[in-house]
């Protein structure tokens, strides 16, 4: 939708926008001389290399490389689409942002589903209020919740009858509502999505409803179920508590990924704040992209059985497409026949903070995973090695990450010198980016 706001306008909002004040409202800045700097936010650094010129309107870290305007700094920093970065700036300069007619029609649609959305979000925490939902908030006790992290993550609950959401809205929401598909026409007639569960509200990036995750409160056969995809849900690209990890930490330096809505509740009510999770049944390339727009420092964390070893394994293999040199990505996996939500309450905050600490990095967990049942003291075993772990390799882009993890491979196969010199990339050109490693005595 950038195209559909007029570039004048643009150049307009940059020129009213305090650069220094937009950012410093963010992170801490120090005046140095006309300009002003600071450790910057995108990356992990000890000596201030992040500068900011607002007589020029840009920033620039001499560390990482990062560099752009106001609009391209809450775009990174937000984590916003270019639209809802020109429109948190316009509120800011007191600007309304002239969408062509389409444009406008389109923005309006989104926010007469989210208003249907917070609607919904509302009746379901007066339902977890009221007589009806005494068995959710039982529920929610025994799983050590209390009142300020129920109202922090806008916990609800709904009603088992099965029109109880659409019979309380009015008019122009009912049809949203069932556009969205929290209120479901298929058989007819409006029966709610949504029935005798605890329900967990998905926000997005400004604090509004996008969707839902209910947990049945009986013997339904799916435990849980979400919401479907609409016009302002897409799956894929979501993450819940995102928004109130931000909310929680103003400057997110890592996050730690975890598989479910009562893992992130339960990490948050013990203090650990920077916990989220992914929608999908596995970490796919959109939702890793999503992270890595928020964060250089992912902490993949999931039960230590075989299903959470394979979403591991899934996590891994999406991830070496995207890694690049700076980024830091570790796993954390669970005693076998625990969770984060059963393991934090069982040995507290400061144990399991420990913990994530302790993670194991990427590249370790990687060859440990494709060196299990092998013996590489055998030469057909290391070279069932260099099998399975090749592949993988060669699925990275170009880093000096991607160049020390196939040393190890070597190192670990026990290959001479020349496999460096025959290696091929995918596209079968010679690979060349090792030649300055070689000349320096690195392999």
């Amino acid at each position: 939708m950038s195209g559909l706001i007029p570039q004048r306008f643009v150049e307009d909002l940059l020129d009213r926008i305090d650069l220094a004040e937009l950012i410093g409202s963010r992170i801490t800045l120090k005046k140095a001389g006309g300009n002003y700097k600071a450790r910057c936010p995108f990356h992990d650094e000890k000596t201030p290399s992040f500068n900011v010129r607002p007589d020029k309107g840009f920033y620039h870290c001499f560390g990482c490389g990062a560099h752009g305007d106001a609009i391209s700094f809450v775009r990174e920093f937000d984590g916003l689409g270019f639209t809802d970065a020109v429109e948190e700036l316009a509120r800011r300069a007191g600007m309304e942002v002239p969408y062509d007619q389409s444009a406008r029609q389109e923005m309006q649609q989104a926010r007469t589903l989210t208003d249907a959305l917070d609607y919904a979000s509302r009746f379901y925490q007066s339902a977890l209020k009221g007589q009806q939902g005494e068995f959710a908030r039982d529920y929610l006790k025994q799983r050590g919740l209390d009142d300020s992290i129920i109202e922090q993550y806008q916990l609800g609950y709904a009603p088992g009858t099965g029109t109880a959401l659409f019979d309380s809205a009015s008019k122009d929401l009912q049809g949203p509502l069932v556009e969205t598909g929290t209120v479901s026409d298929k058989y007819g007639r409006p029966r709610d999505l949504f029935r005798n569960r605890v329900m967990f509200p998905i926000r997005n990036s400004r604090g509004r409803t996008i969707a839902f995750g209910g947990r049945t409160l009986g013997d339904d056969k799916a435990k849980y179920i979400n919401s479907p995809e609409s016009d302002v849900f897409h799956k894929s690209r979501e993450i819940y508590g995102l928004y109130e990890a931000k909310q929680s930490i103003r400057q997110l330096d890592r996050l730690l990924v975890v598989e479910g809505y009562m893992d992130v509740i339960a990490l948050a009510q013990n203090g650990i704040h920077f916990a989220v999770a992914t929608l999908g049944t596995a970490t796919n390339q959109d939702s890793l992209s999503a992270l890595l727009k928020q964060v250089r420092h992912l902490v993949f964390c999931f039960d230590g059985d075989q299903a959470g070893y394979r979403a591991a394994d899934k996590a891994l293999e999406n991830a070496l497409e995207l890694l690049t040199d700076g980024l830091h990505l570790q796993f954390l996996m669970m005693p076998d026949g625990e969770d984060p939500d059963t393991l934090v309450r069982k040995e507290g905050p400061d144990a399991f903070q420990e913990r994530i600490n302790g993670a194991t990095p990427l590249s370790r967990y990687l060859f440990n995973r494709q060196s299990e049942g092998l013996d590489l003291t055998l030469p057909e075993d290391r070279g069932e090695l260099k099998a399975r772990v090749e592949p993988l390799l060669k699925k990275m882009p170009r880093s000096t990450l991607r160049d020390a993890m196939w040393h190890e491979m070597l190192r670990l196969c026990g290959n001479n010198r020349g496999d460096w010199q025959n290696r091929r990339q995918p596209n079968g050109k010679a690979d060349t980016a090792n030649a300055g490693c070689r000349n320096n005595g690195l392999t």
